[in-house]
Protein backbone atom coordinates (compact mmCIF):
# COMPACT_ATOMS: atom_id res chain seq x y z
CA UNK A 1 0.00 0.00 0.00
CA UNK A 2 1.09 3.14 -0.74
CA UNK A 3 2.22 5.66 1.65
CA UNK A 4 -0.53 8.41 -0.49
CA UNK A 5 -3.28 6.10 -0.46
CA UNK A 6 -2.47 5.18 3.72
CA UNK A 7 -2.93 8.60 4.44
CA UNK A 8 -6.18 8.48 2.32
CA UNK A 9 -7.66 5.93 4.36
CA UNK A 10 -6.62 7.20 7.49
CA UNK A 11 -8.35 10.41 6.76
CA UNK A 12 -11.20 9.42 5.88
CA UNK A 13 -11.58 7.32 8.93
CA UNK A 14 -10.63 10.02 11.20
CA UNK A 15 -13.35 11.95 9.28
CA UNK A 16 -15.96 9.22 9.56
CA UNK A 17 -15.50 9.29 13.10
CA UNK A 18 -15.41 12.62 14.29
CA UNK A 19 -16.98 14.76 11.54
CA UNK A 20 -16.92 18.13 13.22
CA UNK A 21 -13.31 17.98 14.01
CA UNK A 22 -11.77 15.72 11.10
CA UNK A 23 -11.84 17.28 7.85
CA UNK A 24 -12.69 15.19 4.69
CA UNK A 25 -10.49 13.72 1.97
CA UNK A 26 -10.52 15.97 -0.71
CA UNK A 27 -12.66 15.39 -4.37
CA UNK A 28 -15.10 12.89 -2.19
CA UNK A 29 -18.83 13.65 -2.91
CA UNK A 30 -20.28 14.94 0.28
CA UNK A 31 -23.70 13.15 -0.22
CA UNK A 32 -21.82 9.66 -0.35
CA UNK A 33 -19.73 11.10 2.57
CA UNK A 34 -22.80 11.38 4.38
CA UNK A 35 -24.34 7.66 3.82
CA UNK A 36 -21.24 6.33 5.25
CA UNK A 37 -21.54 8.70 8.24
CA UNK A 38 -24.76 7.87 8.94
CA UNK A 39 -24.23 3.84 8.46
CA UNK A 40 -21.78 3.66 10.35
CA UNK A 41 -22.44 5.64 13.31
CA UNK A 42 -26.33 4.30 13.36
CA UNK A 43 -25.27 1.30 12.99
CA UNK A 44 -22.68 1.33 16.35
CA UNK A 45 -25.44 3.31 17.98
CA UNK A 46 -28.25 0.89 17.67
CA UNK A 47 -25.81 -1.95 18.20
CA UNK A 48 -25.17 -0.58 21.52
CA UNK A 49 -28.90 0.72 22.15
CA UNK A 50 -30.30 -2.96 22.10
CA UNK A 51 -27.37 -3.99 24.43
CA UNK A 52 -28.04 -1.65 27.25
CA UNK A 53 -31.86 -0.67 27.48
CA UNK A 54 -31.62 0.82 30.76
CA UNK A 55 -29.23 3.23 29.70
CA UNK A 56 -31.58 4.44 27.02
CA UNK A 57 -34.16 5.50 29.29
CA UNK A 58 -32.06 7.57 31.75
CA UNK A 59 -30.16 9.46 29.07
CA UNK A 60 -31.93 11.67 26.71
CA UNK A 61 -31.73 11.56 23.26
CA UNK A 62 -28.93 14.07 23.05
CA UNK A 63 -26.85 12.61 25.80
CA UNK A 64 -26.81 9.06 24.55
CA UNK A 65 -25.86 10.48 21.13
CA UNK A 66 -23.02 12.21 22.56
CA UNK A 67 -21.61 9.23 24.80
CA UNK A 68 -22.00 6.85 21.68
CA UNK A 69 -19.91 9.84 19.55
CA UNK A 70 -17.38 10.12 22.20
CA UNK A 71 -17.07 6.17 22.34
CA UNK A 72 -16.84 5.79 18.24
CA UNK A 73 -14.13 8.68 18.25
CA UNK A 74 -12.26 7.74 20.89
CA UNK A 75 -11.89 3.90 21.30
CA UNK A 76 -10.70 1.17 19.09
CA UNK A 77 -12.14 -2.25 18.70
CA UNK A 78 -9.41 -4.68 19.65
CA UNK A 79 -12.14 -7.11 18.46
CA UNK A 80 -14.32 -7.59 15.16
CA UNK A 81 -17.05 -9.22 16.61
CA UNK A 82 -20.33 -7.60 17.09
CA UNK A 83 -20.73 -9.73 20.45
CA UNK A 84 -17.46 -7.92 21.61
CA UNK A 85 -18.93 -4.52 20.80
CA UNK A 86 -20.89 -4.11 24.32
CA UNK A 87 -17.78 -5.53 26.35
CA UNK A 88 -15.24 -2.80 25.28
CA UNK A 89 -18.07 -0.12 25.34
CA UNK A 90 -18.47 -0.95 29.28
CA UNK A 91 -14.51 -1.19 29.71
CA UNK A 92 -14.57 2.38 27.71
CA UNK A 93 -16.62 3.54 30.31
CA UNK A 94 -15.10 2.55 33.53
CA UNK A 95 -12.36 4.94 33.72
CA UNK A 96 -14.60 8.11 32.03
CA UNK A 97 -14.83 10.76 34.66
CA UNK A 98 -16.92 13.24 32.81
CA UNK A 99 -20.35 10.79 32.09
CA UNK A 100 -23.58 12.59 32.71
CA UNK A 101 -24.63 10.39 35.34
CA UNK A 102 -22.57 9.20 37.88
CA UNK A 103 -23.69 5.74 37.99
CA UNK A 104 -23.46 5.43 34.22
CA UNK A 105 -20.18 2.73 34.49
CA UNK A 106 -21.68 0.48 37.12
CA UNK A 107 -25.00 0.48 35.33
CA UNK A 108 -23.41 -0.16 32.05
CA UNK A 109 -21.45 -3.29 33.71
CA UNK A 110 -24.26 -4.38 35.51
CA UNK A 111 -26.48 -4.49 32.47
CA UNK A 112 -23.44 -6.34 30.19
CA UNK A 113 -23.39 -8.94 32.40
CA UNK A 114 -27.35 -10.56 31.52
CA UNK A 115 -25.31 -10.62 27.85
CA UNK A 116 -22.22 -12.12 29.07
CA UNK A 117 -23.65 -14.89 30.96
CA UNK A 118 -25.89 -15.27 28.57
CA UNK A 119 -23.25 -16.22 25.32
CA UNK A 120 -20.84 -17.67 28.09
CA UNK A 121 -19.80 -21.03 26.75
CA UNK A 122 -18.71 -22.81 30.40
CA UNK A 123 -21.04 -25.75 31.57
CA UNK A 124 -22.61 -25.30 35.54
CA UNK A 125 -20.46 -27.36 37.69
CA UNK A 126 -21.38 -31.42 38.07
CA UNK A 127 -24.40 -32.19 40.29
CA UNK A 128 -24.06 -33.68 44.22
CA UNK A 129 -24.18 -37.34 44.43
CA UNK A 130 -26.48 -37.97 47.82
CA UNK A 131 -23.96 -38.99 49.50
CA UNK A 132 -21.35 -36.11 49.00
CA UNK A 133 -21.02 -34.36 52.52
CA UNK A 134 -20.64 -30.48 51.53
CA UNK A 135 -19.19 -30.18 54.71
CA UNK A 136 -15.85 -31.84 54.03
CA UNK A 137 -15.98 -32.08 50.15
CA UNK A 138 -13.92 -29.50 48.27
CA UNK A 139 -16.08 -26.87 46.50
CA UNK A 140 -15.83 -24.54 43.68
CA UNK A 141 -17.95 -21.74 42.24
CA UNK A 142 -19.71 -22.47 39.18
CA UNK A 143 -18.10 -20.09 35.86
CA UNK A 144 -21.90 -19.46 35.55
CA UNK A 145 -22.44 -17.38 38.76
CA UNK A 146 -20.76 -14.11 39.16
CA UNK A 147 -20.79 -12.22 42.97
CA UNK A 148 -21.13 -8.56 41.93
CA UNK A 149 -20.12 -5.50 43.72
CA UNK A 150 -21.46 -2.03 42.79
CA UNK A 151 -20.97 1.65 44.58
CA UNK A 152 -24.43 2.29 43.17
CA UNK A 153 -27.55 0.38 43.40
CA UNK A 154 -27.49 -0.58 39.96
CA UNK A 155 -30.86 -3.18 40.25
CA UNK A 156 -32.81 -0.50 40.99
CA UNK A 157 -32.08 2.45 38.55
CA UNK A 158 -34.46 3.04 35.91
CA UNK A 159 -36.38 6.15 34.22
CA UNK A 160 -37.98 6.38 37.66
CA UNK A 161 -34.79 6.04 39.78
CA UNK A 162 -31.67 8.10 39.35
CA UNK A 163 -29.63 8.91 42.49
CA UNK A 164 -27.53 11.61 42.45
CA UNK A 165 -25.09 10.30 45.44
CA UNK A 166 -24.09 6.69 46.03
CA UNK A 167 -25.45 5.42 49.13
CA UNK A 168 -23.44 4.86 52.13
CA UNK A 169 -23.36 0.75 51.69
CA UNK A 170 -22.33 -0.90 48.47
CA UNK A 171 -24.80 -3.22 46.62
CA UNK A 172 -23.73 -6.57 46.15
CA UNK A 173 -25.36 -9.09 43.99
CA UNK A 174 -25.29 -12.37 42.78
CA UNK A 175 -26.13 -13.21 39.05
CA UNK A 176 -26.43 -16.73 37.51
CA UNK A 177 -27.74 -18.45 34.41
CA UNK A 178 -30.18 -21.40 35.45
CA UNK A 179 -30.40 -25.05 33.39
CA UNK A 180 -32.92 -22.88 30.81
CA UNK A 181 -30.79 -20.32 29.90
CA UNK A 182 -32.49 -17.76 31.97
CA UNK A 183 -30.39 -15.36 34.09
CA UNK A 184 -31.57 -14.13 37.53
CA UNK A 185 -29.53 -11.36 39.74
CA UNK A 186 -30.63 -11.60 43.30
CA UNK A 187 -29.19 -9.65 46.25
CA UNK A 188 -26.48 -10.84 48.73
CA UNK A 189 -25.34 -9.96 52.06
CA UNK A 190 -21.76 -8.51 52.61
CA UNK A 191 -20.88 -12.02 54.15
CA UNK A 192 -22.46 -14.58 51.45
CA UNK A 193 -20.60 -11.99 48.48
CA UNK A 194 -17.49 -12.22 50.55
CA UNK A 195 -17.58 -16.61 51.27
CA UNK A 196 -18.34 -16.23 47.27
CA UNK A 197 -15.43 -14.44 45.84
CA UNK A 198 -13.56 -16.29 48.30
CA UNK A 199 -13.99 -19.36 46.57
CA UNK A 200 -12.13 -18.05 43.53
CA UNK A 201 -9.21 -18.52 45.71
CA UNK A 202 -6.34 -20.29 44.81
CA UNK A 203 -6.25 -24.19 46.91
CA UNK A 204 -9.62 -26.37 47.06
CA UNK A 205 -11.34 -26.04 50.28
CA UNK A 206 -14.48 -27.48 52.00
CA UNK A 207 -17.79 -26.18 53.33
CA UNK A 208 -16.16 -26.32 56.71
CA UNK A 209 -12.59 -24.66 55.95
CA UNK A 210 -14.28 -21.62 53.60
CA UNK A 211 -16.86 -20.39 56.64
CA UNK A 212 -13.82 -20.86 59.35
CA UNK A 213 -11.97 -18.60 56.57
CA UNK A 214 -14.53 -16.52 56.65
CA UNK A 215 -15.35 -16.37 60.33
CA UNK A 216 -11.72 -15.79 61.30
CA UNK A 217 -11.53 -13.03 58.30
CA UNK A 218 -14.24 -10.98 59.59
CA UNK A 219 -13.94 -11.47 63.40
CA UNK A 220 -16.75 -13.85 63.83
CA UNK A 221 -17.18 -16.77 66.21
CA UNK A 222 -17.00 -19.74 63.37
CA UNK A 223 -19.61 -22.13 66.18
CA UNK A 224 -22.20 -18.51 64.94
CA UNK A 225 -21.64 -18.95 61.66
CA UNK A 226 -21.97 -22.76 61.05
CA UNK A 227 -25.43 -23.26 61.22
CA UNK A 228 -26.22 -20.19 58.48
CA UNK A 229 -23.49 -21.22 56.45
CA UNK A 230 -24.57 -24.65 55.96
CA UNK A 231 -27.96 -23.46 54.96
CA UNK A 232 -26.58 -21.07 52.36
CA UNK A 233 -24.19 -23.79 50.84
CA UNK A 234 -26.60 -25.87 50.54
CA UNK A 235 -29.01 -23.22 49.04
CA UNK A 236 -26.36 -22.58 46.53
CA UNK A 237 -25.25 -25.99 45.82
CA UNK A 238 -29.33 -26.60 44.88
CA UNK A 239 -29.57 -23.98 42.76
CA UNK A 240 -26.20 -24.70 41.05
CA UNK A 241 -24.18 -21.70 42.33
CA UNK A 242 -21.85 -24.11 43.80
CA UNK A 243 -20.77 -27.70 43.13
CA UNK A 244 -18.12 -30.40 44.43
CA UNK A 245 -14.87 -28.94 42.64
CA UNK A 246 -12.92 -31.31 40.21
CA UNK A 247 -10.25 -32.80 41.77
CA UNK A 248 -7.03 -32.95 39.63
CA UNK A 249 -6.08 -36.59 37.95
CA UNK A 250 -2.66 -38.32 38.34
CA UNK A 251 -0.85 -39.09 35.38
Amino acid sequence: MSGVLREQQFALTRHLRDPQHAPAPENLPPQRLQVYRDLLFNNLQALLGSSFPVLLQVLDDAEWDALCRRYFIEHRCASPLFTEVAAEFVDWLQPQDALPRPFLAELAHYEWVELALQSHDAQPPAACAGDVDLWHAPLQRSALAWPLAYQWPVQQIGAAFQPVSAPPEPTFLLARREAEGHIVFSQLSPLAWHLLVQMDAPGLRSGAAHLEQLASAHGLDPAAVEQPGRALLAQWVATSVIGPAMLPTGG
